[in-house]
C-alpha cells in the first residue's frame, strides 16, 4: 500500500444531493437494527475473518520458505512463489478496510513499502549485518522490509530467478523477513481480537460516544473513506504515476508481473466489503444500507464497481509492459476509479451524512 516517501492525506468532502427511493420506506427502528447488524458483521465477517486468513498464509509462507531455505530446488521456489502470490491476494483485499491499528501502528507501510532500493539492498546483502528477525525489525529503510524484497529474491529482476542462483545470503536474508511478515501478521491479527488489542470492541461501541467512533456516523463514514481512499490509491498512484512516467521500475509488483492482479484485488476487496460478501462470507453491510433507503444509488455503486473491476481482465501484459503497450486499456481503467471513487467520496458518503444520525 505505501509508496515509498509519498503520504496521502485526506480528501475534501463534497456534499451533494442524494435523491430518496419513494418505494424503500425502512422505519427508523428498522434501520437502527440494520446499522447494528452492519456492525457486526463488518467485525465478525470481514475485519476479523480477513486478518485472520492473511495470519494463515503468511505462516504457510514461512514454512514454504523454511522448506526452500533447508532445500533450494526449483520445486520450492516455485512453491515459495505461489504462497507469496496467494498471501498478497488477502493482503490486497484487506486493504479495502485500511483503517484502525494497520495504520495506526504502521503494520501497512512495515509490509509494503515499495519501489525496493536495489542499491541499499545489495549494501545490505554484502554488509556484516547478520540478518537476524530483530536486524530486520530494526531496518530504517523500509522498503527493504515486507513483500517486496521477498519478492525481488524470489522473482529476480527479469522475474526468471532460479533456485541454483539464490545465495546464502538471500536465503538468509528471505528467511528472516518471512518471519518478520508473520509476526506482523500476528500483531495486526491480535489488534483486533479480544486477547490482544480488542480494536473490535471500539468499532463495536460506535454510536456511545467514546473514540474512535463517538457515533455510528463516524464509523460508516470511516468504512466510506476506506472505500474511496483505495480506489484513490490504485487508480490515482499504483496506476498513475508509472503510467504518466512509463517507468516499470515504480510499478508496485514488477518482479512477479503481480501488479495488475494486486490492484484488482484491491478493488474486489473493496467491493465486498461494501457487498459484505468479503472472503465468501454473506452478512449485512453498507450495501444493506443503502439499498433500504436508496436502491439507485445502491445499483450504481455496484455497476460502477464491477465496471472497474471488469476492465482490468482487458489488460493482458503485466503492467509494466501494459504502461508502454496497453496504454488505452490502462487509461479506461483508471478512469472507471476515477467514476467510482466519485460516487463513493460524494453520493455514498452525503449518504451516510443525510440518512445515519446516531
Amino acid at each position: 500500500m505505501k509508496k515509498l516517501v509519498l503520504l496521502f492525506a485526506a480528501g475534501t468532502i463534497t456534499i451533494l444531493s442524494c435523491s430518496k427511493d419513494s418505494d424503500n420506506d425502512t422505519s427508523n427502528s428498522d434501520f437502527a437494527a440494520l446499522e447494528d447488524s452492519v456492525t457486526l458483521n463488518f467485525v465478525n465477517k470481514t475485519a476479523v475473518p480477513g486478518y485472520e486468513d492473511l495470519l494463515a498464509k503468511a505462516t504457510t509462507f514461512n514454512n514454504v520458505v523454511t522448506a526452500l531455505n533447508s532445500s533450494t530446488t526449483e520445486e520450492n521456489l516455485t512453491a515459495a512463489k505461489t504462497a507469496w502470490k496467494d498471501m498478497r491476494k488477502t493482503w490486497e483485499q484487506c486493504e479495502g478496510y485500511l483503517f484502525g491499528p494497520v495504520e495506526d501502528d504502521n503494520y501497512d507501510p512495515n509490509m509494503d513499502t515499495w519501489p525496493v532500493d536495489y542499491v541499499q539492498m545489495d549494501s545490505l546483502l554484502n554488509s556484516s549485518n547478520a540478518l537476524e528477525i530483530a536486524d530486520i525489525e530494526g531496518l530504517a529503510t523500509l522498503s527493504l522490509r515486507g513483500y517486496h524484497p521477498i519478492e525481488y529474491i524470489l522473482w529476480g529482476t527479469d522475474g526468471k530467478r532460479a533456485a541454483a542462483a539464490l545465495t546464502a545470503r538471500e536465503k538468509k536474508y528471505i528467511t528472516s523477513l518471512t518471519v518478520d511478515l508473520k509476526n506482523t501478521c500476528t500483531k495486526l491479527r491480535d489488534s483486533w481480537i479480544a486477547a490482544g488489542g480488542n480494536y473490535s470492541a471500539k468499532v463495536l461501541a460506535a454510536g456511545k460516544g467514546a473514540q474512535p467512533f463517538p457515533t455510528k456516523q463516524s464509523l460508516f463514514t470511516a468504512m466510506a473513506a476506506g472505500l474511496a481512499d483505495i480506489c484513490g490509491e490504485v487508480g490515482e498512484s499504483k496506476m498513475k504515476e508509472p503510467y504518466d512516467a512509463q517507468d516499470p521500475n515504480i510499478v508496485e509488483s514488477p518482479f512477479s508481473g503481480n501488479s495488475t492482479t494486486d490492484f484488482k484485488n484491491n478493488i474486489v476487496g473493496a467491493y465486498d466489503v461494501y457487498m459484505g460478501t468479503f472472503l465468501g462470507s454473506n452478512g449485512k453491510s453498507l450495501h444493506a444500507l443503502v439499498a433500504a433507503k436508496n436502491l439507485s444509488l445502491d445499483t450504481k455503486l455496484q455497476q460502477q464497481f464491477e465496471a472497474a473491476i471488469g476492465s482490468f481482465d482487458a489488460i493482458t501484459m503485466p503492467y509494466e509492459k501494459a504502461i508502454i503497450s496497453q496504454r488505452g486499456l490502462c487509461a479506461t481503467t483508471m478512469s472507471n476509479l476515477v467514476t467510482l471513487k466519485g460516487t463513493i467520496e460524494e453520493d455514498l458518503e452525503n449518504f451516510i451524512l443525510t440518512n445515519i444520525k446516531d
